[in-house]
């Protein structure tokens, strides 16, 4: 019997990206059933996948090796109470099909017994000898084994370990692993969630349950009102899916104007030199301050000397929203940019007080699936490292190209990350480049991205100095590129 997943479920049981089904589903060649796929469809499309090596097996052998100790079982396996739930639950499915499937036995046998008596009492009858051989064939194929289908078998495996959340109106569906609650694996699927202090005080992640159920991870002050309980209400960031199916009801922004905007007193946590002109700031939120942006913006950066602010400048986070506490900035030296001359004078140290004064910016990914291209000059890569860690977390991209021009000779303060990028993921590449004119590098990776992929249907992020954006820009406006599919960054 063919078994019905969502898409999203689909891509983990056979250890694809997300975005890889959806364009299979825009070309036609996956066809969906009210968005659920059957697990017979996806064998035929993928008659070689080998589920052992999709990652998932290897995952769950992993916790019996005792090297990976307490940190990754908490990682990949919910608590003790939680895992009973919903092991609970499937019990009683489980029950409830073994109900049904009784009552169906014992109606068929008792409709053989009944025509068993008829052909008693009328020897030969043709029609009813037909009906007993035909209800006892069908029994027997019925209860006869059939070759086990591995997909549902990985399927129920995975709705102990992973529970998938699915959120109204949007559709947006996102796991949830480990020991993280509901606000942590939001966040971590890229999803642009409502949300304040992280630990259950304001009440700003306030969700209603649909359907499904939920455990409490942690104590929380917010009162929810009787009405709200009643009306099935909690926090997201206070509880996880007891269930292994979860359905919430939840407004998600839909655009930076969505994102208020907020200050927030941040510890440097390190300052680590990349390069002899780059550093790599870190700062980290107090716990009951989080920063919510969304990927590609910037924020204002200000230090204060003897209670006056000293220095005070925009940059572009080079971290991705679903670790809202940890906020990472590349920061090159520059004559003109008071917070950087006192961060590399050293009057900005670690322990440091930083406040920080946003989001702000549009520069953030549009919806959809098509094959996003990035392209940064220096230190643009800040801002197009976060759009590619939100776009890995939305997993809804079937390729990711990144182009890097290089105008100094530490330029590329950052390639280990590309480099890692490109071994653990299939669906990402890319390319190194220098110059120092950054115009003339512009039109060098125009002409690299014309070799590949001016003729795919590409959405495109441009984020450096204005001379490489614009020049850049150009090319592909010319290359007939929608203005529409273009998102440029000028630093």
């Amino acid at each position: 019997m063919s078994h019905q997943v969502s898409v999203w479920r689909a891509a983990q049981l056979l250890g694809v990206a997300r975005g890889v089904l959806q364009q299979k589903v825009r070309d036609g060649s996956l066809v969906l059933n009210d968005g659920w796929v059957s697990t017979d469809v996806l064998l035929k499309l993928y008659p070689d996948a080998q589920l052992e090596e999709s990652g998932l097996l290897e995952r769950v052998s992993q916790i019996r090796d005792e090297a990976f100790g307490k940190r990754l079982r908490e990682r990949l396996l919910p608590s003790q109470e939680v895992l009973a739930q919903r092991l609970f639950a499937q019990s009683q499915e489980l029950a409830d099909v073994r109900k049904h499937l009784q009552r169906y036995h014992e109606l068929v046998v008792g409709l053989q017994q009944d025509i068993r008596q008829q052909l008693d009492q009328h020897p030969g009858a043709a029609d009813w000898l037909a009906l007993e051989q035909q209800i006892t064939q069908g029994l027997a194929q019925a209860l006869a084994t059939e070759p086990v289908d591995m997909l549902e078998v990985m399927d129920d495996m995975l709705k102990i370990m992973t529970a998938q959340v699915t959120v109204r109106p949007s559709g947006h569906q996102f796991p949830v692993e480990g020991r993280a609650n509901l606000l942590q694996a939001g966040l971590h699927a890229g999803l642009k969630l409502n949300y304040g202090c992280g630990n259950g005080s304001c009440g700003m992640c306030k969700v209603r349950v649909i359907s499904g159920e939920v455990a409490k991870t942690q104590h929380f002050d917010y009162s929810l009102s009787e009405a709200e309980k009643a009306q099935g209400y909690t926090l997201m960031c206070c509880h996880t899916a007891a269930s292994s199916e979860l359905t919430l009801e939840l407004l998600e922004a839909c655009d930076p104007r969505d994102i208020p905007v907020q200050m927030i007193a941040t510890q440097v946590r390190a300052i680590t030199k990349l390069a002899p002109d780059t550093v790599l700031l870190h700062l980290q939120t107090p716990r009951s301050h989080r920063l919510r942006f969304l990927a590609g913006q910037s924020v204002q950066l200000g230090w204060t000397l003897a209670g006056h602010e000293d220095a005070s400048t925009s940059y572009p986070l080079a971290s991705c929203p679903c670790d809202e506490r940890n906020l990472l900035f590349f920061i090159t030296r520059n004559a003109t940019d008071s917070f950087a001359q006192r961060l590399f004078a050293g009057d900005i140290k670690q322990g440091s007080t930083v406040t920080v004064v946003g989001p702000s910016g549009e520069f953030v990914l549009a919806e959809g699936h098509r094959p996003l291209v990035f392209a940064a000059c220096d230190a643009g890569f800040g801002p197009i490292k976060s759009l590619i860690e939100h776009a890995l977390s939305l997993d809804a991209a079937p390729s990711l190209s990144l182009f890097w021009l290089a105008t100094r000779p530490d330029g590329h303060f950052y390639s280990n990350q590309c480099r890692a990028w490109s071994e653990a993921l299939d669906q990402f590449e890319y390319e190194l480049d220098t110059h120092p004119d950054a115009a003339l590098g512009a039109w060098q990776i125009a002409q690299a991205m014309r070799a590949d992929l001016f003729d795919i249907d590409c959405d495109f992020y441009l984020a450096g100095p204005v001379e490489f954006v614009r020049a850049l820009h150009d090319e592909l406006r010319t290359s007939g590129v929608a203005e529409s599919q273009i998102a440029s960054l000028v630093l």
